[in-house]
């Protein structure tokens, strides 16, 4: 149902102030980054391409042009829980906003229509798909238009991670409505898929903007996959009572993973496109309405999520691409507060990428990125090092000092001169004849004596037992780094047996050194370094006064049926249990706060606060 809308805007005698409205309506004192000259040149009529990082403010780029320009603005989105989350959030601040999807019946449908043609909106969200009608771009005609705003813009391209091929037509907005302004927005965009963004779009002519992939509140961290559900456990206990999502490459996985977490006392839902339409949008509604709720996901579960209280994203099998790592680890901490984004990775999620890969049905030079793409995520995982630099380097983005806030940084990764290992590893492989998985080839490095190896007649090969002085853990590693470099690949007809890359001479001729990163487990030193790093309130009464106002926001949202952040994000509640307010004036000089919610929310989050200072040292 449509909740009921604010009041029309009053006609101006002049343009709004774009500062004024970042006080008024949103409730902060300053723009961030690059934002203001978007925003100027957008006003000005310019068609632009932002690339800006999740959590960085993409929204307001063209949220305050659509209140500074006359007219109505028009957003493209992919899916229906987007729009409705940002149009809620608007609301909240006094704006007209409205959303046009299938969820609407045929009269609140009607009623949008009018209102558009009425100039009694500021904005509204809609697909590609229903856009792009004929009905509704006649719909258009009769609306004295401010922009369009193209979110999710990478969606247009095949080279990028997520390609939406009903995204490929928007470039008719152009030849429709050439006096209107585009501006199309990504947080996620390599050179190539930049490129491919221009040219589909149109937008050529347009400035690009590029403020920069750095999410400096994120904590990467990859460790090698060893004991799954034992590693995801005790990476848990840092973090109970916080919502988060858990990646998971296969349905099954997800459906076995949710179920295994609600038995160890998690509240944890699975989230994958074979579920029944009904039930994701169920989980998906509980996700943005409750905390501390667990996501367990397929990548089906990403781009609709606008909840900026995601404390952690873990991905419990190799994403597909360094471009949807990005992605979905940009899912947490939108509200610019600490957060985790954890992966496992192991010797099989290597050859299960490297088959994907090579099975794939697309031309030649696509398999060729998608091919170059997984090499960088490769290169991302075993690295020794900074991640975050590793990180922006994929993207062109120089980052010249290590972060300090990844695992690489905090725990320093001994390398080591790999080249008589991988020679031992390459000759094994080669003498086992081709066609065994790791497992085996490492029995027989390590000298294992096993029926199997009896009945092959491997205990008489020149390689049997050369390599017992390294632990077999090890050898795991240095199987999956070869691996990730090309010297072993995946015999994909072969069920999965390893053969020698076409690059392995040179290192079996001793013509190439190789260098090789050693795993090891360092979890004291890594959660002592994390639990002081994480901490967001040092004060013990400052936390308990945070989560009484949590507690508050959820009641209010519960009354309303909205999602607790729309009404403020952690990042406000914590300015509150910091600064403690006792006035309204002192309340809405809160970051995110704006005239409508100062009158709408000011006096309940008030009363809290006074509550708490009266029971100093008690539970608020």
């Amino acid at each position: 149902m449509l909740s009921s809308l604010p009041p029309p805007p009053q006609a101006q005698s002049a343009a709004p102030d774009p500062q004024e409205l970042l006080r008024t309506v949103f409730g902060f004192t300053s723009f961030k980054g690059q934002q203001a000259e978007i925003i100027g040149h957008v006003n000005a009529g310019g068609d632009a391409l932002v690339l800006m990082p999740t959590g960085g403010g993409k929204s307001l780029c063209y949220q305050i042009p659509a209140l500074c320009r006359p007219g109505l603005a028009i957003v493209v989105s992919p899916l229906i829980a987007l729009m409705q989350d940002q149009v809620e959030a608007l609301r909240q601040r006094g704006v007209a906003a409205a959303a046009m999807n299938s969820t609407l019946s045929f009269s609140e449908s009607m009623q949008v229509e009018r209102q558009m043609r009425a100039g009694a909106l500021n904005l509204v969200y809609v697909a590609p798909e229903r856009l792009l009608s004929d009905g509704f771009l006649t719909l258009l005609e009769q609306c004295e238009l401010a922009l369009f705003a193209i979110d999710e813009a990478h969606c247009v391209s095949q080279w990028g991670h997520d390609f939406r091929p009903e995204y490929l037509q928007l470039s008719q907005l152009h030849d429709r409505f050439p006096m209107v302004p585009r501006i199309a927005l990504t947080a996620t965009a390599d050179g190539p898929t930049r490129s491919d963004i221009l040219e589909r779009l149109g937008l050529s002519a347009g400035r690009v903007f590029i403020a920069g992939f750095d999410r400096p509140n994120i904590r990467y961290h990859v460790t090698p996959k060893k004991a799954p559900r034992n590693q995801l456990l005790a990476f848990l206990s840092e973090h109970k009572d916080e919502s988060g999502i858990v990646y998971c490459l296969s349905r099954g996985k997800v459906e076995e993973t949710a179920q295994w977490l609600s038995a160890q006392g998690y509240c944890a839902l699975p989230y994958h496109a074979g579920l029944d339409k009904a039930v994701r949008a169920r989980h998906q509604d509980r996700f943005l309405k409750e905390d501390g709720l667990v996501m367990v996901a397929t990548i089906a579960f990403g781009m609709g999520i606008d909840k900026p209280d995601v404390r952690f994203v873990v991905h419990l099998d190799l994403p597909k691409s360094l471009e949807a790592y990005y992605q979905e680890t940009g899912r947490a901490g939108r509200d610019g507060l600490p957060s985790d984004a954890w992966m496992l990775y192991g010797l099989q999620d290597v050859i299960k990428l490297r088959q994907l890969a090579e099975n794939s049905a697309a031309p030649e030079r696509q398999r060729r990125i998608e091919r170059h793409k997984l090499d960088a995520l490769l290169g991302f995982c075993e690295t020794t090092r900074c991640r975050r630099c590793v990180l922006l380097d994929y993207f062109g983005e120089t980052h010249a000092e290590a972060c300090g806030n990844c695992d690489t940084c905090l725990q320093p990764v001994e390398s080591f001169d790999g080249t008589v290992a991988a020679q031992q590893a390459l000759s094994c492989v080669y003498r086992t004849g081709q066609r065994f998985g790791a497992g085996h080839v490492i029995d027989v490095l390590v000298g294992s004596d096993t029926e199997r190896i009896r009945r092959l007649g491997h205990q008489r090969l020149s390689t049997f037992g050369v390599g017992q002085t390294i632990p077999r853990e090890e050898w795991r590693s240095i199987f999956r780094q070869l691996v990730a470099l090309g010297l072993l690949v995946v015999d994909i007809e072969g069920h999965g047996g390893l053969l020698l890359g076409p690059d392995c001479r040179d290192v079996l001729r001793g013509e190439r050194r190789i260098e090789l990163r050693r795993d090891e487990t360092r979890r004291a030193a890594a959660a002592s370094r994390k639990e002081k790093a994480r901490k967001i309130l040092d004060a013990p009464e400052d936390e308990r006064l945070f989560h009484a106002l949590r507690a508050g926001r959820a009641e209010l949202a519960r009354q309303q049926g909205v999602p607790p952040y729309v009404i403020f994000h952690d990042s406000t509640l914590t300015e509150m249990a910091r600064l403690r307010p006792r006035d309204l004036r002192a309340f809405a000089a809160l970051p995110g706060v704006g005239s409508a919610k100062l009158e709408r929310y000011g006096g309940a989050f008030l009363a809290i606060i006074a509550r708490a200072g009266e029971e100093p040292g008690e539970p608020a």
